[in-house]
């Protein structure tokens, strides 16, 4: 209840400050739960994947430290975000969400890569995916970098690719998982490329 209201507002909100997003081949997504997995460009990219999947609902990860504050952390848990320790992440860190994704109505949204400053893909990803049996699914953002220039209106773009599934017996060792990394790469540079072929990310955090 609460996740549908905060969508609706949201979703208000982010019309009145752009106004300009686009969503497209909503048509790949599986019925059911999956995995949204995309390159992490900014902070506020989740919320438009979760608005351009609408009306699935999502979980999340988010950093540990944000539930410290006891109103966040009220939020959080509401919004249906889980605790996770980047710097330990520990065996809870795939756990978790496979159990939500087992037990629940719940897709989850992840970045392969941990953080928006790493182009690094992580394993986490196709082991959650192959332990709860359910697709990944590529997801690209492009638009605005700051909160500043969603002001702007410039368009912004969230588009799907083709579900990659992993068999559940598959053994996923070094070699299997640059494999499905190299995979969703693949898929990443192909969305960004259908929707601008001259489309380059550029970290606006590391700018001087």
């Amino acid at each position: 209840m609460f996740y549908s209201f905060v969508r609706v507002l949201v979703r208000g909100l982010v019309f009145i400050i752009n106004g300009n997003a686009h969503y497209l081949h909503k048509d790949r997504l599986p019925k059911g739960n999956y995995i949204l997995v995309g390159p992490h460009r900014t902070w506020f990219d989740p919320i438009y994947f979760a608005l351009a999947a609408s009306p699935k609902k999502f979980s999340f990860m988010a950093k540990r430290e944000l539930f410290k504050n006891p109103i966040l952390k009220w939020i959080l848990d509401h919004a249906n975000a889980f605790p996770v320790d980047r710097d330990h992440p520990g065996p809870s860190a795939i756990k978790k969400p496979v159990r939500i994704l087992r037990k629940s109505d719940l897709s989850l949204i992840l970045f392969p890569s941990g953080t928006r400053h790493s182009e690094q893909l992580k394993g986490g990803a196709a082991l959650i995916s192959q332990l709860s049996n359910v697709p990944l699914v590529p997801t690209v953002y492009q638009g605005p970098l700051s909160f500043k220039r969603l002001f702007t209106r410039q368009r912004i773009t969230v588009a799907f690719g083709d579900p990659i599934y992993i068999d559940r017996h598959q053994k996923l060792n070094d070699d299997a998982q640059k494999q499905i990394e190299k995979e969703m790469q693949s898929a990443f540079d192909a969305l960004d490329y259908s929707v601008n072929p001259e489309f380059k990310y550029v970290d606006v955090s590391q700018k001087k």
